[in-house]
C-alpha cells in the first residue's frame, strides 16, 4: 500500500468538506437532516465498526471508519450553519486537549516511559481541566458490560484498586455465595442485585487481567452461535430434529463442533 503525504491528506480531507457542502445543498435527504435525526444512525455505524474490528476485517475497519468520519463532518457542517461551531473549531478543541492532556510530550512532565502513570495523569487532568468528579465523564447511555469496566479503569486511574490483582479472586467468590444464598430466598429483586454484584466483580477481574470483558464476551458469543449452528445443521442433516433430541445426543454433536472453532 503506498502511504500519502500530509499533503495529499489534507488534500483529501478538504475534497469531503466540499462534498459535503454539496449535499447539503443539493441533496433532499441530506439537507433534511438534524443533530437528532442523524444520532442513532451514528450509533449504529459505531457498533459497525466494532463488528469489523473484532473480525480483524481491515478492508470493513476502513470503511467503517468513513462512515464515522462522514457523520463527524456531517455534524459539523449542521452546526456551522446556525454558526455553532464548524470542523476548524472540532479540530481546534481536540488539538488543545490532546496538547493538554499530554505534558509528557509536549511538556516537560517525566512519566518514565509508563502507560499506567500516563492514564493516572489523564485523569488527573481531565478533572482540573473540565473541573468535574471521576466518574461524571463516563456516559450513562453506554451498555452496562462497557460502562462497568470504563468505571473501573477510572477509579483505578486516581489509585482506588486492589494492592494486588489475585484479590479480586476473593471477592469473586463472595459474591458468587451471596448470589447462591439469595437464589434460595426466592426475592427476585435481591437475586438481581447480586447477579450485578457478581458481573460487576467478574469485569474487575478481566480489568486486572488485562483482558476488555466487552470483547471477550462477544468473541465467546460468536463461538457459541457457530457451535449451535454447526448442532442444527448436522442435526437437519441426519433427519431429525433438536426438540426430539436429549442433551446427551446434542453434546455429541456438540463437541464436534469444537474442532472447527
Amino acid at each position: 500500500m503506498i502511504m500519502h503525504t500530509k499533503k495529499e491528506k489534507l488534500e483529501t480531507f478538504g475534497r469531503l468538506l466540499e462534498i459535503m457542502d454539496q449535499l447539503r445543498e443539493k441533496c433532499p435527504w441530506d439537507r433534511e437532516q438534524t443533530f437528532d435525526s442523524i444520532r442513532n444512525l451514528t450509533i449504529e455505524e459505531t457498533y459497525e465498526l466494532a463488528e469489523a474490528i473484532i473480525s480483524n476485517d481491515l478492508s470493513e475497519i476502513k470503511k467503517e471508519l468513513g462512515d464515522i468520519l462522514l457523520h463527524i463532518v456531517f455534524y459539523a457542517r449542521i452546526a456551522s450553519e446556525t454558526n455553532d461551531f464548524d470542523i476548524k473549531d472540532i479540530i481546534d478543541s481536540l488539538c488543545e486537549k490532546l496538547i493538554f492532556r499530554h505534558p509528557h510530550v509536549f511538556g516537560d512532565v517525566d512519566v518514565k516511559g509508563s502507560s499506567e502513570q500516563v492514564k493516572h495523569n489523564w485523569e488527573e487532568l481531565k478533572q482540573k481541566e473540565e473541573d468535574r468528579t471521576v466518574l461524571s465523564g463516563v456516559p450513562k447511555a453506554l451498555p452496562a458490560l462497557i460502562k462497568a469496566n470504563r468505571v473501573q479503569e477510572k477509579v483505578r486511574a486516581v489509585g482506588f484498586d486492589w494492592d494486588e490483582r489475585e484479590q479480586i479472586w476473593d471477592k469473586v467468590r463472595e459474591e458468587l455465595e451471596e448470589l447462591k444464598q439469595e437464589v434460595k430466598s426466592d426475592n427476585k429483586k435481591e437475586i438481581e442485585q447480586e447477579f450485578g454484584d457478581l458481573l460487576f466483580s467478574v469485569v474487575n477481574a478481566a480489568r486486572l487481567y488485562g483482558v476488555d470483558p466487552e470483547t471477550a464476551l462477544e468473541k465467546t458469543n460468536r463461538k457459541f452461535i457457530r457451535r449451535f449452528n454447526y448442532l442444527e445443521r448436522n442435526t437437519i442433516k441426519k433427519g431429525r430434529s433438536l426438540k426430539d433430541m436429549n442433551l446427551d445426543e446434542m453434546n455429541e454433536i456438540w463437541e464436534e463442533a469444537k474442532k472447527y472453532d
